[in-house]
Order: C-alpha cells, then structure tokens, then sequence
C-alpha cells in the first residue's frame, strides 16, 4: 500500500484515498482475485455470496465494477457500501489504516465481539499471507515467531469472508487480529503453553506473548510455560494452572485493570510475580516492543 501524507487537519482529503491501490487494499481485507486477465483483477463479490467472480478490478484506471449490482466507482465508493456509512466516516477510517501503515505506533484497532457478530471460522492453515506477515512485521514481532505459534485463519462474519493471524485457545476458539480487526470467536478461553517447566509466564494477549517470544528469541532461553489469558476477566479461570508452578510471572497490562489484576495476585501467593516494570510507561509489552526496536 503506498503512503499518502495527510492534510492540515490530520485527515486524509478524498482524492488521496481514491489514489490508494484497489488491489493492495482488497488484499489487506483478504480478498484475492479469482482470475487476472491483463489489467482486470476479478474476484467473488465482496457485497454478497456467490461462485462465479463477477466484481472486476480495472488496475490502470483504478476502478471496481460489480455486474451483480451493476454499480461501481473508485475506493471511496467501494468503501461507503463496504462498511455501509458515510463519506465522513470513510475519511476517519482511511487516516486511522494509513496511520497504522506507517513506521509508528498503531491506535487501537476497530474492536469486534463474537457475541454481536455470526462469526464462522471456515478453515485454518500455515501462515503465508503477505499481508498478514506485514501486519506482524508492523508490530515487531518476528514472522518465524507467529509461525510457529499462530495459524492463518478463514473465517466469515454475516456473508462477508476475512481472514486474520489466529491463537487457539484452549477450547478451540481463536483470537483473531488483522490490520483492521480484533476478534475472537467462540469459544472464548486462555491459552495455555505446557512444557513441563516449573515456572509460568502469563500475558494479556497474543501480542504480547508474541513480542515475548521474539525478545527472547535473542538469549538463551530457559524452558517456561505460557499462560495467555485472552482477556484480563480470565484470570481467575487459569489460576489452578497457574498455581501449580513454583514461579510465575504476570506480564499484564499496564493499565488500572492489568495493574489491579497483578496486586491482587501477589496478595493471593508469593509464586506470583509483577513482571511488568519492564515496558513501565507503556500500555503493554509490545507498546514497549515497537519504542525500541
């Protein structure tokens, strides 16, 4: 996706939208094309289900025809029927994508709920997207790292098809994180990482797990096992798990509900231990990941 400078007011303007690679962009939100005939890109519509590709990208001219709505136009266009809201809403939601593909700390991504979406997972496999090895890369985590851990994940909401870097939880739901989404589909569980080790190391979140891993992918690691929790109201769920060991080290959250969570802990036993001074002025460890590296 090439870079647009943004205007005075932190926004980008719509004719710097409209300059944005169709292609690149459908990429980034998991479409493929069905077939590429010269400068057409053809793909199964992205406004509906069905078997035969008839949405067309004409690369030169930057421009996307669907026949089954007889409608077509540029980016914008595209993006008023994809999210179904207005012209206003499409310049925020384009800045906050732009943002994020450039060499600073991304906002936090658009936050979806299973609970309030039919969320489907279709298929799992190796991790091989661009777009998604992209994504991680952006978050500074190594991509051999995701491999080994994560799956790249197929999944539909209503009839629109996605696809994300996925953690499986315990109960064989996923947290599922693209560069425009955080999910995660049901069931929701912890994640647990069970080695034999006598000491546990428990993380908020896959990417916080993931920056872990990549940090200490560079010493000489000593056997642990992984606790993430997936969400911090998870606690109490792994805390059995977690008592069993002799030593365990809570990288949460910076934030009041991850420092409340580990205070607690600590009154609870002395195995548990506060971990996360290490990124202290961060939100959390792959914050203080990204201001490093």
């Amino acid at each position: 996706m090439r870079e647009r400078a943004r205007g005075n007011d932190g926004f980008l303007t719509l004719a710097q939208i409209k300059d944005l690679d169709i292609v690149d962009y459908l990429l980034e939100l998991g479409y493929e094309p069905n077939k590429i005939r010269s400068v057409d890109h053809w793909y199964l519509s992205p406004f509906r289900n069905e078997r035969t590709a008839s949405f067309k990208v004409n690369r030169n001219l930057n421009r996307w025809y669907d026949h089954g709505i007889g409608s077509g136009g540029n980016l914008v266009d595209f993006a008023v029927l994809f999210y179904q809201c207005t012209v206003r809403e499409v310049l925020r939601i384009f800045s906050d994508y732009l943002v994020f593909h450039q060499p600073v700390p991304r906002p936090n991504p658009q936050v979806l709920h299973a609970t309030n979406c039919p969320l489907e997972i279709l298929s799992t496999f190796k991790l091989t997207s661009p777009s998604l090895i992209r994504y991680i890369s952006s978050r500074c985590v190594f991509d051999e790292i995701a491999k080994n851990y994560c799956r790249q994940v197929n999944y539909r909401i209503g009839d629109r098809r996605y696809f994300g870097l996925g953690l499986q939880n315990d109960s064989g739901g996923y947290e599922l994180r693209n560069s425009f989404a955080k999910l995660a589909s049901a069931p929701k569980d912890i994640t647990t990482i069970d080695v034999g080790a006598s000491t546990v190391s428990v993380f908020e979140g896959m990417f916080d797990f993931l920056s872990y891993k990549t940090i200490m992918s560079q010493t000489v690691e000593t056997p642990e096992n992984h606790v993430i929790l997936n969400s911090i109201s998870l606690f109490e769920r792994s805390r059995s798990f977690l008592e069993s060991h002799e030593q365990i080290n809570l990288y949460l959250d910076r934030d009041a509900a991850g420092l409340r969570c580990s205070a607690a802990a600590k009154e609870i036993s002395k195995k548990y231990n506060d971990a996360s001074m290490l990124y202290d002025g961060f939100k959390d460890l792959n914050d203080w990941l990204i201001s490093v590296a």
